[in-house]
C-alpha cells in the first residue's frame, strides 16, 4: 500500500465506523465472556453498532457545542456534554438489550469516546480559552 492509499484510508469515516464496530464490540464480548452465549455475542453486536454510530456522530456534536460556548468553558462544557450524551445513550440501549456487564462493557467505549471528545474540542477552541479584560 502506497501512502496516498494508507491516508485515504485513515481519513475514511467508513473505516472508523468498521475499526470502532471491531474493536468496542469485540471489548463487549470479551467484559461479557463469563454469560452464556449468546449474551456476549449480543452484546458485541450491540456495543459495536453503537460505537460506529457514536463514532460517526461525536465529531460534529462536538463542533455544534464548541460554537454555543465561549471562554474556559467552551474547553470543558462541549466534551462533557458529549460524555453524558454517549453515556445516558450505551446504558439504555443496553439495558434494554439484555447486556449483563453493563459497566464492565460501556468502560472502555466511553473513556474512549470521551477521551476523543476532550482532545478533539481543544484541538477546534485553539487550545486556550479566551477570557474578557486580558
Amino acid at each position: 500500500m502506497s501512502g496516498g492509499t494508507l491516508k485515504a484510508l485513515a481519513g475514511s469515516s467508513i473505516v472508523h465506523v468498521l475499526f470502532a464496530f471491531l474493536a468496542m464490540g469485540s471489548w463487549a464480548v470479551f467484559a461479557n465472556r463469563m454469560h452464556p452465549m449468546p449474551r456476549p455475542l449480543i452484546s458485541g453486536i450491540v456495543q459495536g453498532v453503537l460505537s460506529g454510530c457514536l463514532t460517526l456522530f461525536l465529531k460534529s456534536a462536538v463542533e455544534a457545542l464548541s460554537r454555543r460556548f465561549a471562554g474556559f468553558t467552551r474547553l470543558w462544557v462541549p466534551p462533557l456534554i458529549a460524555c453524558l450524551g454517549s453515556a445516558t445513550i450505551l446504558i439504555v440501549i443496553h439495558a434494554l438489550s439484555g447486556t449483563p456487564e453493563i459497566l464492565k462493557t460501556i468502560a472502555v467505549p466511553l473513556l474512549v469516546s470521551s477521551s476523543y471528545a476532550a482532545i478533539y474540542n481543544y484541538s477546534i477552541s485553539g487550545g486556550r480559552h479566551r477570557s474578557h479584560g486580558r
